[in-house]
């Protein structure tokens, strides 16, 4: 049953009406429904415009240690957050190899030995393809939102300055993640990843933002871990082309695309 304001006395009427007041002041004011922070808004933001509504990429990746320095190649296809497919085009040796990722579930698919491997929760830290990236990278990267935090720690003319902090019920690998926010296009600069007793582990660059369409992206990203015994180690993604929000076959998520599109 609803409270009707006529059965309430004079005193109470007015404690309602101004709180009532105050509600719909905060709503037009932020134009946000009540309960929800500017902070989560700008983590919101941060994650449509790096995901687009549907994506397609090429890029190259050059994982550099000190022993090695080596060059990748790949395509990519996402919608949203929650569905994403790569395919490496070079080294000769890895052309082929795809990758599956259906909301947390990922899966690989091997041309050489003919074989779909699901990866399991055990292998996510462990690096993706030899590079500075984890499997958990392209799993948990995209649900921010989801399963940290934010805090709003400071701001300057360019920037916002946030920490995330990983809700308790999140399985998640870092503590806390401090993330640098350009003002002006929404984007990631740097975001500094923390373990559970906040030692800072990596160190990523977003650089040289460039327009798709409607779209701007960060098409120069730096991988740096932070560990004495990986101080020569870098890992460098360049976007050389990019397509935003243009539909995408659907075909591309199923498990039988793994092999079906490996060619």
């Amino acid at each position: 049953m609803l409270l009707q304001i006529r059965d309430l006395s004079n005193e109470e009427c007015m404690i309602y009406t101004k709180v009532l007041a105050v509600v719909l002041f905060s709503v037009l004011v932020s134009g946000t429904p009540v309960g929800a922070s500017p902070v989560d808004d700008i983590v919101k933001k941060v994650e449509d415009n790096l995901n687009g509504k549907t994506a397609f990429m090429q890029f190259t990746m050059v994982v550099q240690t000190k022993r090695s320095k080596r060059t990748m190649k790949m395509d990519s296809w996402s919608i949203g957050k929650d569905k994403s497919f790569i395919k490496i085009t070079y080294p000769g040796k890895d052309s082929g190899i795809t990758f599956l990722k259906v909301d947390k579930a990922m899966w690989q698919y091997v041309p050489r030995i003919e074989k779909t491997i699901k990866i399991p929760a055990s292998m996510m830290l462990q690096s993706w393809m030899g590079s500075d990236f984890s499997n958990d990278d392209l799993v948990r990267e995209s649900s921010i939102s989801e399963d940290y935090r934010g805090v709003l720690v400071g701001e300057d003319e360019a920037e916002y300055f946030l920490d995330l902090f990983a809700r308790p019920e999140a399985p998640v690998v870092w503590g806390r993640i401090r993330m640098h926010i350009s003002k002006k296009y929404f984007l990631p600069t740097t975001v500094s990843y923390y373990d559970e007793e906040g030692v800072l582990v990596r160190v990523l660059d977003y650089l040289e933002i460039k327009s798709f369409g409607q779209r701007s992206y960060p098409t120069h990203w730096l991988m740096r871990p932070q560990a004495p015994e990986k101080t020569d180690h870098l890992t460098e993604i360049t976007i050389d082309h990019a397509v935003f929000d243009e539909a995408i076959d659907e075909e591309y998520f199923s498990k039988r695309a793994l092999k079906r599109f490996s060619q």
